[in-house]
């Protein structure tokens, strides 16, 4: 029996699922997190059963032979050899990647050079890689890039203007990120219009911690809002998404203990965005609860964040020239009942309308009403089984 799993590997965690293929059952799944730090945290699910462990992880090699391990020890395998794929999320590919690809060590040297365009990322993505190479050295593996679904943008859309040389020489333009999710949900959606794919024009809005936004024309993704790194686009829990560019030296020459442009580039990652504004929280729960509480800070913060939403969801309305469908997904898209609720009716103009008895917690599919110009959809992404898709296809 043929299995495969599925890896999403951050700098201080390891996400893994774990599919019988090609039937795409997922016999279990887990997270690892706090790698390097002390009290680690391994969680398996599986068979109704949650197992977790708290032990001191100290990198991604152990956490991968402690995830191996668990696998046999709860008797989801029998032996490694059942396993016969690993399909390792990898967030940049830059011009390289434009599709998945069989991992050898130029391959995973190549990502580890791209690591400029997603310095949180593909680092922790080539440590997950060696880590399993390691220990199933002649398993397939697959790199699946966040950036390859957007490579069908035109010259217009991914060029920055700027001079030329910076494109022809250095590389410098829009890639984009959350490929697998864009391309997952899209797919999902023409199943849910019932229409072809090739027929529709759809903006996709991946909302969780991090946000991107896609405009797909025909399945090809033509614009998104994540450009030569995922720190641009609308605000984000911790990112500040589009700012002025000037802002950067300004608060170099300016702010005490930020002495370089890396410095601010830091904080714009990971102290600004929901962060930064509520100086309290990141998670769009503790966002709610402050609006609900009547929080001075929190209530701008969510009116920033769904104006910075409905500024590319407008803008995606102008590249497509119109659109069939609204897509929301990811953890905040799914699950934020008044975050939708405002966005569509603040956009109310482009003819969509939600259904309140199905914009509620927990509904999947279509919540705008039969009237609704634009259908506003909500649809559970599922990176991890894009992921073992593509494992499956590339196996040797």
């Amino acid at each position: 029996m043929s299995k495969t799993i599925a890896i999403n590997a951050g700098s201080s965690s390891l996400k893994w699922q774990l599919y019988k293929m090609p039937e795409e059952e997922v016999l279990a799944a887990g997270i690892i997190e706090r790698i390097g730090l002390k009290d680690s945290i391994s969680t398996v699910k599986f068979d109704g059963k949650k197992e977790e462990e708290v032990r001191d992880i100290v990198d991604h090699v152990e956490a991968v032979k402690i995830l191996l391990s668990n696998l046999t020890s709860f008797g989801i395998i029998e032996s490694f050899d059942e396993i016969t794929g690993v399909g390792h999320r990898v967030v940049a590919g830059g011009e390289i990647f434009k599709e998945s690809t069989l991992i050898d060590d130029r391959v995973l040297a190549q990502i580890e050079e791209l690591s400029a365009l997603a310095p949180l990322h593909n680092p922790a993505n080539a440590a997950g890689i060696r880590a399993f190479k390691e220990i199933l050295p002649d398993t397939t593996s697959v790199a699946v890039f966040d950036t390859a679904f957007h490579a069908t943008m035109p010259e217009v859309a991914y060029r920055y203007p700027v001079p030329n040389r910076f494109y022809t020489d250095y590389q410098v333009r829009k890639y984009g990120a959350h490929g697998t999710s864009h391309y997952y949900v899209s797919r999902e959606a023409a199943k849910l219009l019932g229409k072809p794919l090739e027929d529709l024009k759809l903006i996709t809005a991946h909302i969780g911690n991090g946000v991107s936004l896609s405009a797909i024309d025909g399945g090809k993704s033509i614009d998104t809002s994540m450009g030569f790194t995922p720190l641009a686009g609308p605000m984000m829990g911790t990112r500040s998404g589009d700012i002025d560019p000037a802002i950067i030296p300004y608060l170099v020459e300016t702010v005490d203990g930020l002495d370089t442009a890396a410095d601010v580039i830091s904080v714009l990652n990971k102290e600004s965005g929901v962060l930064g504004v509520t100086e309290n929280s990141s998670d769009m729960r503790d966002l709610s609860a402050g609006v609900e509480a009547g929080d001075e800070k929190s209530i701008l913060a969510h009116d920033m964040y769904v104006d910075r939403l409905k500024k590319f969801i407008g803008q995606y309305f102008a590249v497509l020239n119109g659109a069939d469908a609204l897509i929301f997904t990811a953890g905040v898209g799914e699950n934020d009942i008044d975050t939708r609720r405002r966005i569509v009716e603040e956009l109310s103009w482009f003819g969509m309308k939600l259904d309140p008895e199905k914009n509620v917690f927990g509904y999947a599919g279509d919540i705008s009403t039969a009237d609704s110009s634009v259908k506003v959809l909500v649809i559970p992404t599922d990176e991890e089984l894009v992921i073992a898709r593509d494992v499956e296809r590339l196996k040797k």
